[in-house]
């Protein structure tokens, strides 16, 4: 499979659920976290590294380099100089499926196996008791 079979078998989601708050930086609730992508009956598992770095780990085992972005209300996934982007409003919810169709018109379906937790705003943050 080559690499921009690949990076167009990928991409295709726009985020739903419960954003985070106040101050949800796009991409955050992803890094060191992957999400199974499945496009045409074919799973691909992406892996989203914090420097813009991402590993494809496809169902024979192997493993692509790619990268990514996530600004201007769209996450991009590019490898093999395709570039592949789709609809990203909100933060991925773990356990949570989205499906959706990309800049490439192909139509997939994400699923984070898990989330970052956003940081609580001081004011958020509810006191302790002191004994």
């Amino acid at each position: 499979m080559t690499l921009a079979r690949i990076a167009l078998g990928l991409a295709a989601v726009a985020l739903s659920g419960a954003a985070a708050a106040q101050g949800w930086t796009p991409g955050s609730e992803i890094v060191g976290q992957s999400v199974q992508v499945e496009t045409n009956g074919v799973v691909n598992t992406v892996t989203f590294n914090g420097d813009g770095t991402a590993a494809i780990q496809t169902p024979s085992g192997r493993s692509v380099p790619a990268s990514w972005t996530a600004n201007g209300g769209k996450l991009c996934l590019t490898t093999g100089g395709a570039s592949e982007c789709f609809p990203y409003a909100q933060a991925f919810q773990a356990g949570q499926p989205v499906q959706a169709t990309s800049s490439c018109g192909a139509t997939s379906r994400w699923l984070a196996n898990g989330v970052n937790q956003p940081p609580q705003s001081p004011q958020s943050q509810v006191a302790g008791e002191r004994g």
